[in-house]
């Protein structure tokens, strides 16, 4: 029988039974990592995952070593789930990232940039340039470069730099001046013949920084015009350094760059004061304290050793980086248009709506409910929803979330037109969407310019649920359209990860949603839903109480299944009531793309749960809950993962499938577990191996396969036969995997 919530949070820890957060989402960084490392992906694609790699790592150190580091100044000893305490989960954190980064960097520099220079992508050190490159390069220097460089000397009377955020500079080491006769007292004399000499002033290398201008371009064609030939910019610098130092002899230079604290804390008042207070916090977060010391490799021991100490940082904290650093700078690579045999054919998005349509979404939304999967179908009817909502002259109001959007965003824009027009406009903007904070006061401030009442948090929560309502006057009285997402309201986002929405005229969703904005704006208490569940409220309740159901049909002899798609499954009273479901015989299927948690596989415990995670050209990020309920399907979406902060510290919502649309959502979870391509299975130890089709060893990649099945619906759609989703075979999709080489996210 299920346990109560009270008697969960009496057991006793058992360590055993969980994996730890931290380590967790490094196996998943090594997932990806190994995308990059695949020689079956194409070259460019195995270049973007190597930058995805970097990027994911660089805010790792910023958000998740920076709070173990907070922990152990504060003196914070628990042990999490895990059994382990801030200072051991830091060792261990350290050890694998440490790991990693020397991968990473071999990757790049021995499985990566050769075969491009052999396709003509070429990287050329300066030192190996003709001497006409050289001197444009010098030219260029000078004209260009310079005037934005900054010579910054260090010593006693000019303390260390506070040098920004993420930012590439050059350390140069300088010889010390040369020795010179300290002048006597006046009225004194020479020494007197015989006399000791004068003790000698031990004369140390001086320290000076150069910091790479952000603004300029890191790779320079070393002729200019065209070509793809490189040179790094901060080896042009290097190079012309005694420009820079006049009369110093330079010993060394070397590239380094540090990553700094990001955690902001603050008191969440919500308001105009709280916009304030982060626009405070995010000029601190330039300046913040250091939490990782990257260099190339090869620095000599003083200069690094003067480093540490000016930046105050333990020798963990260090890492030496084979290759460039910052490989973020090679994305443009990536994105030549010259060099399509060396990526994956685009998928581009299908207009699964069209015509009338899309002309008349609402008109459309009224006939039925319309679920579309991003990035296999357009994120055009999202879009034309908010902005015909916009036009039309019988609409009251429009209500939305904001939480990311593009930085020109038409759905913003479509919101600024409405208020504009007299509409009312009402956008609740999560400004502590985190790296993304800038981006949002500033286009919440132009829509509070336009007219629109714009809310600036929630006190004490995030709001992370996606969704937009509609008011409209129509014949028979108000009418209410809402659109609702597992992602975020961005049309470029929404052409790289995988999302579901629905857009509905549902009369009991239209009136959960406009309890829940109404509780959200006013002083209203939380609302009684009828289909919806809302986080914090609710939401954490009605998934156990799903999960339980399930456990009492198994224990009384019925079929019990559940399966879940999330991007991490982090709370331990939801893995708990997991175990607890699976001792009762639940079949429990996870596709969890990132953090996981549970220990599937534990004899007496997860011996029936599965858990895989699918990386590939699109990063898997809808949320989908399918319980069996003894034959009764049903289907949700949710803009929340299974964790702590989703369910209890932010404003989430949970929406059902209607079901002439559920058998959409069943296929991609079918297709999840299917995938022996780009799929690995979670193992009790913590690690992950790649996965094989129960059915034999054909390639079954589950994004192809999406893809190809969608374009199907739309060929029978536009021939006029009933819209119907049917399984690829796996032959299919093992040609379909050939024909496109390897992966990308």
């Amino acid at each position: 029988m299920a346990v109560t919530k009270a008697e969960a949070k009496s057991r006793k820890k058992e360590p055993e039974l969980f994996l730890n957060r931290e380590l967790s989402w490094l196996e998943f960084n090594g997932r990806v990592l190994e995308e990059a490392m695949d020689p079956t992906t194409p070259l460019l694609d195995r270049l973007k995952f190597a930058i995805i790699v970097s990027t994911n790592l660089d805010e790792y150190f910023m958000v998740r070593v920076a709070a173990l580091k907070h922990a152990i100044d504060e003196g914070d000893a628990n042990p999490d789930a895990a059994g382990l305490r801030p200072r051991q989960q830091l060792v261990l954190v350290s050890e694998r990232a440490h790991e990693m980064v020397e991968r990473l960097g071999k990757t790049v520099t021995e499985e990566i940039l050769p075969p491009l220079a052999e396709r003509g992508i070429r990287f050329v050190a300066y030192k190996d340039l003709e001497e006409g490159q050289r001197g444009f390069l010098a030219r260029y220097f000078t004209a260009e470069v310079l005037p934005a460089l900054t010579p910054l000397a260090i010593d006693v009377s000019r303390p260390f730099p506070q040098l920004a955020n993420l930012s590439l500079n050059l350390a140069i080491l300088l010889a010390p001046p040369e020795a010179e006769e300290p002048p006597r007292p006046e009225g004194e004399g020479p020494p007197p013949e015989g006399a000791p000499p004068p003790p000698e002033v031990e004369r140390l290398p001086r320290l000076a920084v150069v910091q790479v201008p952000a603004g300029l371009r890191r790779l320079v064609r070393p002729v200019g015009g065209d070509g793809n030939t490189y040179v790094l910019l901060e080896e042009i610098i290097r190079a012309e350094l005694p420009a820079l130092f006049p009369g110093q002899t330079i010993l060394e230079a070397a590239a380094f760059r540090v990553a700094r604290d990001a955690e902001m804390e603050l008191d969440e008042e919500g308001g105009r004061d709280y916009l304030e207070a982060i626009e405070e916090e995010l000029r601190k977060r330039r300046l913040s304290h250091v939490v990782r010391l990257e260099v190339e490799q090869g620095i000599g021991d003083t200069l690094l050793g003067i480093l540490v100490q000016r930046l105050e940082i333990d020798v963990p904290d260090v890492y030496y980086v084979r290759g460039p650093l910052d490989v973020r700078a090679l994305w443009p690579l990536v994105e030549l248009p010259t060099l399509e045999s060396l990526r994956e054919p685009p998928f581009k998005p299908l207009p699964t709506l069209e015509g009338r349509e899309l002309t008349n979404i609402l008109g459309r939304i009224a006939e039925g409910e319309i679920l579309l999967h991003h990035p296999y179908e357009s994120f055009d009817p999202v879009t034309s929803f908010v902005s015909q909502a916009a036009a039309d002259p019988d609409v009251l109001a429009i209500k939305q979330t904001l939480y990311r959007t593009s930085g020109d965003s038409p759905i913003v824009q479509a919101l600024s037109r409405a208020a504009e027009a007299g509409k009312q406009v009402t956008v609740i903007v999560e400004l502590m969407a985190r790296f993304d904070e800038q981006s949002n006061i500033k286009w919440a401030r132009s829509l509070e310019e336009s007219g629109a009442h714009v809310i600036y948090g929630i006190r004490g929560y995030k709001t992370h649920a996606k969704i937009c309502l509609v008011v409209r006057r129509g014949p028979q009285g108000i009418e209410r359209y809402v659109h609702m997402g597992t992602g975020n309201y961005n049309e470029k986002t929404a052409r790289l990860y995988t999302d579901f929405g629905i857009m509905t005229a549902d009369r009991a969703i239209g009136e959960d949603a406009s309890a829940f904005f109404n509780a959200l704006t006013g002083f209203s208490d939380p609302p009684r839903m009828k289909k919806l569940a809302m986080a914090p409220t609710t939401l954490r309740e009605r998934f156990v109480r799903l999960i339980q159901r399930e456990q009492r049909r198994a224990e009384e002899g019925q079929p019990a299944e559940i399966r879940a798609k999330m991007n991490s499954l982090v709370d331990e009273e939801m893995i708990r009531a997991l175990y607890d479901a699976s001792k009762a015989g639940v079949r429990i299927r996870l596709n969890v793309r990132g953090i996981c948690c549970l220990r599937p596989g534990v004899k007496g415990v997860s011996e029936t749960i599965e858990v895989v995670s699918v990386v590939d050209r699109f990063l898997e990020h809808s949320r989908v809950f399918h319980f069996r309920n003894g034959g009764e399907d049903e289907v949700y979406l949710a803009s929340a993962d299974w964790m702590g902060r989703n369910l209890d510290r932010r404003i989430e919502l949970l929406f059902p499938v209607a079901p002439e649309n559920r058998k959409k959502v069943l296929d991609v979870l079918d297709a999840m577990f299917q995938d022996n391509v780009k799929g690995r299975r979670l193992q009790a130890d913590g690690t992950y191996r790649r996965r094989k089709n129960p059915r034999g060893d054909e390639a079954f990649r589950a994004q192809v396969h999406l893809y190809k099945q969608t374009q199907r619906a739309l060929e029978r759609a536009r021939a006029g036969a009933a819209v119907t989703l049917e399984p690829m075979s796996l032959a299919d999709a093992a040609v379909t995997a050939k024909s496109t080489g390897g992966g990308g996210t």
